[in-house]
């Protein structure tokens, strides 16, 4: 006897919605709901499985046998199965067993919409809620004035598994995160933490970017209200919080997504879209509306429930191209004889558009490596509709020219000024990310030339230059400390480093940085627009030597930026100027408190009326070796 009653949450525009793609809160619908019918305390059902020929509730209550507990399907050829199931209570272990009409192959999926996951090996969904009280409402109510376009943004990327592990060696918790990290994002000066993918994974090497619980914070660390008390704290710290999200594959486990009712359900059915040859993953089929009303429907989820302000997504050139590591033959032009995705293009349009539509306050940063157009434009000019983008191509010259031996730079300034060729075509983020510190790459220090003296030098230069660049900052854990070696995600960072004082100069100087970054408007009010720029000099390649200005809302706070790529001390050194006055040093990255040899300025510097640089006025200044000094006009 069926032990299921009939019971649906669901309405005929809902399933209208859901058809149609344009269903955004499926998580309220679909899943496991903790519910009371008649008097009755129980939990409803509800799955998308068009292809089968029934479905179970499998679990605990059970004994896993199938039949005990067979959903409806509903009569509107929505392909949904549904039902109530009394007695049922939370923490109780489930998955579905679907036979197919599809010769009728039996599997037994995780639910994709279940709020918590045991804890991997083990592979079942758990009955739970999301019965929270949030204490972050002075943040929630403010955000907009935290993380806008035109606000602070330093990002301090965390892979949670690995950035501090306790004395025997295990994970801190999500409540032992709140404590430790929070503490030190703020000491450090971080506008944002951004979380590597926290939603459920089987295998800890694929460092969280293969999902299969798409609506389940990773029970590695905790509970869902446990990630709910980190992200709370660190609202209350100030701190936003922003989460890698994944709509660009997913893995082939026999419990997850792929094949998931005996049919081609979630993934596209031509492997020529529908498979990704370098992760040996599965990839969504955006053109199926119910399909992207998941995905979408996933995303507002971490925004709505989780109170988060941005989302990262990963990978989205593999997504935007056909051809993407595929070789001529193993791919279909478009419509158009085009090479690119076209129901990517409208399905991360309409992501765009829903996510700005309910929570016009977050930011969605899109991690795209090649030149798309209009990435991070608005789509109702033709953009894709992203609030930011990675800046890939900085990122890999500006590497590129750190690694060379001083003595060469001369002959590559243009690595680092063919940045600004580009940098107001989008509204670029600067990113060292993970990806830059894996495979051999070395870690940022590890990629700095000279002796240790030097190597450190380097690197805060390279952090000079880069927090003074338009646009805005991300950088991995780990790289604010100056971590020698590369980064192991089976580990911990080498958190006894700070006690040399190198290392902890490097820390300090990010520290500082952050601070100069947040307290000067001339950094931050036009980050992504061309009036927030001006060189004075790109040309002196002989010397190694970048000057240029930071510009704001109000012209009296711009800043001036000098950046010395040599270890050679320039005295009497000259840069045209705008207008007279004095210059005073704000920043002075060779500081001996960074581990810096001291060439500081600590006196006003007069400005001359001569020209310079085709401007009316100049200065002489002391460049400090392997530095970057930034000054005020008063």
């Amino acid at each position: 006897m069926n032990q299921v009653q009939v019971h649906s949450l669901f309405t005929d525009f809902d399933i209208d919605l859901f058809k149609a793609g344009k269903h955004f809160r499926l998580y309220e619908k679909l899943g496991a709901h903790l519910t009371e019918v008649n008097g009755v305390k129980g939990v409803y059902f509800a799955v998308w499985a068009p292809s089968a020929r029934s479905v179970s509730v499998v679990g605990d209550f059970n004994y896993w046998i199938q039949g005990e507990h067979l959903l409806n399907v509903r009569w509107d050829s929505s392909g949904i199965w549904e039902g109530f199931i009394p007695g049922v209570d939370k923490g109780t272990t489930y998955k579905y067993k679907i036979q197919s009409n599809n010769g009728g192959i039996i599997t037994e999926k995780a639910d994709p919409f279940a709020l918590y996951c045991e804890h991997p090996p083990q592979t079942a969904s758990v009955i739970w809620d999301l019965d929270y009280k949030w204490k972050d409402k002075k943040w929630m109510d403010t955000r907009k004035d935290k993380n806008g376009l035109d606000k602070p943004f330093s990002v301090y990327e965390v892979h949670l598994g690995s950035w501090r592990r306790n004395s025997e060696g295990n994970f801190l918790t999500y409540l032992e995160m709140a404590d430790q990290l929070v503490d030190y994002v703020k000491e450090t000066g971080f506008t944002h933490v951004e979380f590597m993918p926290v939603m459920e994974y089987p295998y800890d090497p694929s460092w969280g970017y293969q999902l299969v619980g798409y609506f389940a914070p990773t029970s590695r660390f905790g509970k869902p209200q446990d990630f709910m008390v980190l992200v709370d704290k660190l609202h209350q710290a100030g701190i936003g919080v922003i989460l890698d999200w994944v709509p660009s594959h997913f893995p082939e486990d026999a419990h997850g997504l792929g094949f998931f009712d005996g049919s081609n359900l979630y993934e596209h059915p031509d492997r020529r879209k529908g498979f990704h040859p370098d992760w040996k993953s599965l990839v969504f089929n955006y053109g199926r509306n119910e399909v992207r009303s998941f995905l979408i429907s996933n995303a507002i989820f971490w925004l709505h429930q989780y109170h988060v302000d941005g989302l990262r997504v990963d990978a989205v050139a593999s997504m935007l191209y056909l051809d993407y590591s595929r070789k001529e033959g193993e791919w279909e032009p478009n419509i158009y004889g085009g090479r690119e995705n076209l129901d990517t293009i409208s399905f991360l349009k309409d992501f765009n558009e829903a996510v700005y539509a309910d929570f016009p306050d977050v930011q969605t940063i899109a991690e795209e490596s090649t030149s798309f157009p209009m990435v991070s434009r608005p789509t109702f000019i033709g953009g894709l509709g992203f609030g930011m983008k990675w800046m890939m191509g900085w990122m890999h010259d500006t590497l590129q020219y750190f690694k060379k031996e001083p003595i060469y730079r001369r002959f590559h300034q243009n690595d680092l000024t063919f940045s600004m060729t580009y940098a107001f075509t989008e509204n670029f983020m600067l990113p060292l990310s993970h990806d830059e510190v894996v495979y051999g790459k070395h870690s940022i220090l590890g990629r700095m030339p000279g002796d240790e003296w030097q190597k450190f030098a380097n690197l805060r230069l390279l952090y000079g230059y880069m927090f003074t660049h338009p646009g805005t900052n991300l950088l991995f854990m780990g790289a604010e400390f100056g971590q020698s070696s590369e980064w192991a995600f089976e580990g911990s960072l080498d958190w006894h480093l700070l006690q040399f004082g190198y290392h902890d100069g490097i820390k300090k100087c990010i520290t500082d940085l952050n601070a100069l970054y947040k307290n000067n408007p001339a950094l931050y009010e036009k980050q992504f627009h061309a009036d927030g720029f001006e060189w004075i000099n790109y040309s002196d390649s002989e010397n190694a030597v970048l000057s240029y200005i930071r510009k704001g809302n109000n012209e009296k706070e711009n800043l001036i930026v000098v950046a010395n790529f040599t270890p050679v001390v320039r005295e009497n050194y000259r840069i045209g100027l705008p207008t007279k006055g004095k210059l005073t040093q704000i920043f002075n990255s060779d500081a001996t408190e960074y581990g810096g040899s001291g060439v500081v300025m600590t006196k006003p510097i007069k400005i001359d009326k001569a020209p310079w640089n085709y401007k009316e006025y100049s200065a002489e200044l002391v460049l400090p070796p392997l530095g970057v000094s930034v000054y005020k006009i008063s």
